[in-house]
């Protein structure tokens, strides 16, 4: 099987998350790469929900790369679709269909270049394979693996397939979700003085946050923090004084932002009318650029790394949120044959040479890096 032949078959697993579904896909991949000599677990996430585990070539003198991804995808959104975005078709270059790009190509070109890699040489550490479940909503399925205290072992480095045109980022922003909520005292409309607006003091939080500028300074590759209100909900009907408000807080932070320093400013700022539940919180990763697994990925992908512009970033999160901390911060880039602005949209592609080229340069990165000094 050819790695376009695979991301066909893997776009054709329907893994809409909610609810995900991931068993199914994750057992066809572990049949697949079993039967090419790879060690498989299954570590589950919740019912008919795995994530897969897949080594080969381990040794004991260097830790193996890792190359991962999620198994899951978002659903299709409200606007039609021109292709089945479960048939994977592909029309002048380009693969359709819901997780081309957001991120089962990416999934198949690190299968394929795992198996056919072992086929020329025996990579100094071997290389192990992390496909998740749960990703889209907050890198929930790596995030339950750290808490069940599995044993991750240890690794040299990690390559994340997300989307990036094949372009390496070697970082990206942190998350912090949050939920507020604020309360009152219903009332009829007609005497709100005899109530308390919950809607009001949202209101007034709201405005209170679209002033906010965090006092840190720039990070030279993920630039400044950010903070967004993205959803509001409040009140039950238009003739009565609103007892409760909730809207949701996105925070993007950089390594001179923690998220717990994020989340204490933002309490600060905020006061005790409002209550702020945390729903993800993962702080930013960064790779020094004069990592020598840097230098080697840029050498491979032809990154002139002299040029103030090659060190680029991703703007979305990825499992590395998870993993680089959790495996003491090895170098991690971010490399996928997706297009970013393709991610989560109607009608999307891969471009199919992209997905063909991305299998090398994945090859090529084993290889290398097993050629590295720990």
């Amino acid at each position: 099987m050819n790695v376009i032949q695979l991301t066909k078959k893997l776009i054709r697993f329907n893994t809409i998350n909610p609810p995900g579904n991931e068993a199914e896909i994750a057992k066809y991949i572990g049949k697949l790469l079993a039967v090419n000599g790879f060690n498989i677990e299954y570590p589950k996430h919740c019912i008919n929900r795995l994530n897969i585990i897949a080594s080969k070539g381990l040794t004991k003198n260097k830790p193996p790369i890792i190359l991962t991804g999620h198994l899951d995808v978002v659903p299709l959104g409200e606007n039609d679709w021109s292709y089945d975005p479960f048939n994977a078709e592909i029309k002048d270059g380009k693969l359709y269909g819901r997780g081309t790009t957001d991120m089962k190509a990416g999934v198949a070109a690190m299968i394929i270049a795992a198996i056919e890699v072992f086929t020329k040489t025996q990579p100094d550490g071997g290389v192990k394979l992390i496909f998740t479940a749960d990703e889209e909503l907050g890198c929930n399925g790596a995030k339950k693996l750290f808490d069940s205290g599995y044993d991750i072992g240890k690794a040299s480095a990690i390559v994340v397939g997300e989307p990036t045109s094949n372009t390496p980022f070697i970082g990206h922003k942190g998350g912090l979700y949050m939920t507020a909520k604020t309360t009152g005292i219903t009332a009829h409309s007609s005497m709100p003085h005899l109530g308390d607006n919950a809607i009001y003091k949202a209101a007034n939080a709201i405005t209170k946050i679209e002033k906010i500028e965090f006092d840190v300074e720039n990070d030279p590759l993920l630039g400044l923090p950010t903070i967004n209100v993205g959803k509001f909900n409040g009140g039950l009907n238009l003739n009565s004084v609103p007892d409760y408000a909730e809207f949701t807080i996105d925070i993007r932070s950089t390594t001179k932002l923690k998220n717990e320093k994020a989340f204490k400013e933002l309490q600060n700022q905020l006061g005790p009318d409002v209550k702020i539940e945390k729903m993800v919180d993962l702080n930013a990763i960064s790779t020094d650029e004069n990592s020598p697994f840097i230098k080697m990925v840029y050498a491979v992908c032809k990154i002139d790394s002299s040029k103030k512009e090659s060190s680029k970033s991703a703007p979305f999160l990825t499992d590395a949120a998870v993993l680089t901390p959790w495996l003491d911060n090895v170098p991690t880039i971010i490399l996928g044959p997706g297009e970013p602005e393709m991610a989560h949209q109607t009608d999307e592609y891969c471009y199919v040479q992209k997905i063909k080229d991305v299998v090398n340069l994945y090859k090529e990165i084993i290889i290398n890096n097993s050629r590295i000094q720990c």
